[in-house]
């Protein structure tokens, strides 16, 4: 059988014909995840009122909006098998192009939105392509196109400045039914990836990751699976720079590289697998908000902010262990 029939629901190996030993093993890392969040949230409301109210969700929402879709952008790329550094690189130009182009006229912010986004998805198909032609490390291609696209930020904009419109700025605190826009950006983000991964381009990414070998011997275009991936990132990262300028009304050349590790620690915090093949966007959400909460758990508790690296790395070797349990029980069930 096929990876990518393998893959499908209804088939003979699909997830619904497991066991339920098997079942569990496979969503550890998830259940660890919202279970983590969970006690989080609850040392969090015993400390601090208002935290289980709409409101508490909104501020949230918007504080951990720019982790979440820089992490989905890195969520594709590392159920694909690779890891894309290059998104630091992306958010720090996006954010930049927009605090010196972006003016009151509407016309104007939406060309330069535009351009912001089509600029993220060509860099990362270039990513895809330098990864697949030349045969390189992705690690390597992205680190250096990271450098590259931090480099020109800083050519543009060499210190923290600029602005954006006060009305763009306003687009983060817009509500409807009580709910603001990032919590609206967060319904879209699960929307898309129930439709995404029931998709043949996600299926076909998924199985790449479970086994390149085997998806290229089905016939699968590995070159235009990682050309696709990797602009899918891009895309997310561009959007990420976009949404942030609404959060700090300006730009900074090296803002970027504050989403990298933790854009892909939300994700294996969350149960995506380092090798690929596994993980879900719902895991890399839970494992933004947990990372957002942390900072301010630590704030409420009156610790030193020193600590909240340390819970987090706590966090993140908790959840690897988890990960590792699932991926040798996966394993063990192949032979």
């Amino acid at each position: 059988m096929t990876p990518l029939a393998a893959s499908r629901p209804g088939s003979p190996e699909a997830p619904n014909t497991r066991d339920w030993h098997g079942w569990a093993l496979d969503r550890a890392p998830f259940l660890v995840a919202c279970l983590m969040l969970a006690v989080i949230a609850t040392i969090y409301g015993s400390k601090q009122t208002g935290v289980f109210t709409l409101d508490e969700l909104n501020l949230d929402t918007a504080a951990a909006m720019t982790l979440m879709l820089a992490a989905t952008g890195q969520t594709i790329v590392l159920i694909r098998g690779g890891i894309d550094l290059s998104i630091g690189g992306m958010i720090s130009l996006g954010t930049v192009i927009a605090a010196t182009r972006f003016t009151d006229d509407p016309a104007t912010v939406l060309f330069w939105s535009l351009a912001i986004l089509a600029l993220g998805l060509a860099i990362g198909a270039l990513n895809g392509l330098l990864i697949s032609v030349l045969k390189l490390q992705p690690f390597l291609v992205t680190l250096a196109t990271w450098s590259i696209l931090n480099g020109v930020a800083m050519i543009i904009l060499p210190t923290d400045g600029g602005s954006v419109p006060g009305w763009w700025i306003g687009f983060g605190y817009l509500q409807f039914l009580g709910l603001s826009s990032p919590v609206w950006m967060l319904v879209a983000l699960v929307v898309f990836w129930w439709w995404f991964r029931s998709t043949r381009l996600g299926i076909t990414i998924q199985a790449t990751g479970s086994n390149e070998k085997s998806a290229f011997l089905s016939g699968v275009s590995i070159t235009r699976i990682n050309v696709t991936t990797y602009a899918l990132s891009g895309l997310f990262a561009a959007g990420a720079a976009l949404y942030l300028t609404t959060q700090t009304g300006s730009g900074s050349p090296t803002i970027g590289k504050d989403y990298i590790l933790p854009s892909v620690a939300a994700a294996v915090i969350g149960g995506v697998s380092l090798f690929g093949g596994r993980g879900h966007l719902a895991g890399t959400l839970v494992g933004a908000f947990i990372l957002t909460l942390i900072g301010n758990l630590v704030f409420v508790l009156k610790i030193s902010s020193y600590w909240q690296p340390v819970a987090s790395g706590i966090i993140l070797l908790l959840s690897v262990l988890a990960s590792s349990i699932a991926d040798k029980a996966a394993r063990g069930r192949m032979r």
